[in-house]
């Protein structure tokens, strides 16, 4: 892999590293992407390893006692230990692996709702999240158990003192997105911690749209629970981690039964496999951890901190470039450093549908709609935003292309 030790501390027209990434020379009509926030492009150092394993180490893991599965194994297992470092977690055995953020929020509300909440117990999270975090948690009104929504206020962040006003003796969990998927707000978590903690609560971080972004360290954190999701820092689709403390771990039941998650079997009943293998039911995806894995590898290369700057300078201009025009309103925090790689916006006047789609034509390739936000669009009084989001392999150019092609937009609703 080549060994990328900083991107430029200026915003370049182009990328130094696009050309890691083939698809920006595959579509020969040229392509501006400005949806990483829904999923990330590949870099050839990633696909290359996923088709060095299936060349070379096809086999399944863990069960095997023959060199090709144990080869396999050592893969599988390395990509878990890269995870861990990767987010300084204190050991691999804290690190999941399911499909995505989604999968893990979901495997949480099972484990910890069906087993552990009683009716009447409460489970407080905010109006921004993405519907992952907030559709499991209704699934458990069957139990009695009540969700509530901390509000946010005029700069699309959470409004703290609503937040400590609902946080009372009968929240037992307290799940919040680390970065908003539609205003690109960074939430305080270490203090959301330690709010969450003197009142005896659980912290989940949903970490799918800061792990791609900024530095994470779930130890400086303080949570209990993060999860992330491979395809939106560089690795396939359908692999994600989920990080829990140790002795929660081991404390919590499994949401999914099957091979590889016990220990024994018996007509009369079965015993749980140590974690993590106790929630990794079946086959894994062996191929989707060879990618993570990969990812982190050529993150941690670049160092988050850099990514994170160039994330900076990305939106810092983006921003700049869109409010140029009276006739765009963007929702989230002014404060560049309250905000990671999106921007949602709207054209006056204009269905975020209609602006995406004009874009498209362009070669401009963005998100609209409610993000799978829709209470927080019901919050900002809206049915819908467009949404750009951007990543290590955009430069200065492709905003521009993103200005330039607005124009059309405006021209054609003129």
């Amino acid at each position: 892999m080549r060994v990328v030790t900083k991107l430029p501390d200026a915003l370049p027209d182009i990328s130094p590293l696009a050309a890691d990434f083939p698809i920006f020379s595959e579509r020969k009509e040229g392509l501006v992407y400005l949806d990483s926030a829904a999923t990330s492009q590949k870099p050839r150092q990633v696909i290359d390893a996923v088709c060095e394993f299936e060349r070379k180490y096809n086999a399944n893991v863990h069960r095997g006692i023959y060199p090709l599965s144990e080869d396999a194994t050592e893969r599988y297992e390395g990509a878990r230990k890269k995870v861990a470092g990767f987010i300084n977690s204190e050991s691999a055995d804290e690190i999941v692996f399911l499909r995505g953020t989604t999968e893990a929020l979901n495997v949480l509300a099972l484990s910890l709702g069906i087993w552990q909440l009683k009716p009447g117990d409460e489970v407080l999270t905010t109006v921004m999240e993405h519907h992952s975090n907030v559709v499991p948690w209704q699934m458990l009104s069957w139990k009695g158990v009540r969700l509530k929504f901390a509000d946010i206020d005029s700069e699309g962040q959470i409004d703290m003192d609503d937040f400590a006003t609902k946080l009372t003796g009968r929240t037992k969990i307290v799940s919040v997105a680390h970065v908003s998927n539609v205003l690109g707000t960074i939430n305080p978590v270490r203090e959301i911690a330690d709010m969450a903690h003197d009142n005896s609560s659980l912290l989940i971080v949903d970490g799918a749209q800061s792990a791609p972004h900024i530095p994470v360290d779930v130890r400086k954190i303080g949570c209990d629970f993060f999860a992330l999701s491979g395809h939106k820092m560089l690795a396939p689709t359908g692999i994600g981690a989920l990080y829990g403390r140790y002795d929660l771990l081991r404390k919590i039941e499994p949401a999914l039964g099957g091979g590889e998650m016990i220990s024994e079997v018996h007509q009369n009943g079965c015993t749980w496999n140590v974690p993590p293998y106790k929630f990794e039911a079946g086959t894994p995806n062996i191929i989707g951890a060879i990618g993570l894995g990969a990812a982190v590898d050529y993150l941690s290369a670049i160092g988050m901190e850099n990514v994170e700057r160039y994330d900076r300078h990305l939106i810092s201009y983006a921003l700049s470039r869109l409010g140029e025009s009276d006739d765009i309103e963007i929702y989230g925090p002014h404060d560049i450093e309250q905000r990671s790689g999106v921007i949602a916006f709207n054209l006056k006047g204009v269905h975020g549908h209609d602006t995406a789609e004009i874009l498209g034509r362009r070669g401009v390739s963005i998100r609209s709609g409610h993000h799978c936000a829709q209470p927080l669009m019901e919050r900002l009084g809206i049915s819908s935003a467009s949404r750009a989001s951007f990543y290590l392999y955009n430069g200065k150019r492709d905003v521009d292309a993103l200005i330039d092609a607005l124009d059309e937009v405006r021209k054609v609703f003129a």
